[in-house]
């Protein structure tokens, strides 16, 4: 039977289609091509903030040239590594001995308060960049991170960041200050003490020396002590956060 003449085989394409004044296809197409211009704008977000701390962290001169010089970097001396040490465990000795009356706490708490926020920014940009100081694309390999090859020079982005290490640990003993001011002396245990001296002999002997793996104990330690120094930061403004035994467990780790 021959075809009705009047009546078309194949209907006729819409003059929308596939475009996006379609009223059926439009909204689709919308849609794509703003999740495309979110995830693009996402990218580039992404791509500045990690420029930007690539520069800061890793990148800016003062620290890809830096170089630690015994006796000439500040606080890189024998002398003055010994007498930190002896002004620390002297004052904690003579501190704990006097009778002292216990400071308002409406005037310790901000100042305990500033401290601690202090060293949990300070503990949070040392692990940063001491972490992009490892991706940095001049480190030869990760074999180097573990072990560094004979005669290497304490120069760039690793050693900067165990010399910030190393001073950080005399703002830390500001710690054994606010504990003896408050007059919680049963908080100042000889670990404590023990502690936050041999720690800053060690982070001495690390730039000295140039021990293998320090970048990676700082990345763990400073690690440790952003959870440990938000803690106490929350604790001092009246905030008791429920992870306390993840911060113990962290610092027996």
């Amino acid at each position: 039977m021959a075809p009705d003449d009047n009546t078309n085989e194949f209907p006729t394409p819409s003059p929308y289609q596939n475009s996006i004044e379609d009223p059926i296809f439009a909204p689709h197409l919308n849609y794509k091509l703003r999740i495309h211009s979110h995830s693009l704008t996402a990218a580039r977000t992404m791509n500045a903030i990690w420029s930007t701390l690539q520069y800061w962290l890793v990148n800016h001169p003062s620290i890809l040239h830096f170089s630690w010089a015994p006796g000439q970097t500040p606080a890189s001396t024998p002398l003055f590594l010994t007498l930190s040490l002896l002004s620390y465990l002297s004052l904690t000795f003579l501190l704990t001995r006097l009778s002292l009356s216990p400071i308002n706490p409406a005037l310790l708490k901000p100042i305990t308060a500033v401290h601690n926020l202090l060293l949990f920014l300070l503990s949070l940009i040392m692990a940063v960049g001491c972490t992009l100081s490892i991706l940095f694309p001049d480190t030869p390999s990760l074999d180097w991170i573990l072990c560094f090859p004979p005669h290497i020079s304490p120069i760039g982005p690793h050693f900067f960041w165990a010399y910030i290490f190393y001073l950080s640990k005399i703002l830390e003993f500001l710690d054994t200050l606010f504990i003896i001011l408050s007059r919680s002396i049963q908080r100042l245990t000889f670990l404590h003490v023990y502690h936050h001296a041999t720690v800053m002999v060690m982070c001495y002997l690390w730039l000295r020396t140039c021990q293998s793996l320090f970048s990676v104990t700082l990345v763990t330690n400073a690690s440790v002590h952003v959870l440990m120094y938000g803690y106490y930061f929350l604790c001092v403004v009246g905030i008791r956060p429920k992870w306390k035994r993840v911060v113990t467990d962290c610092q027996i780790v």
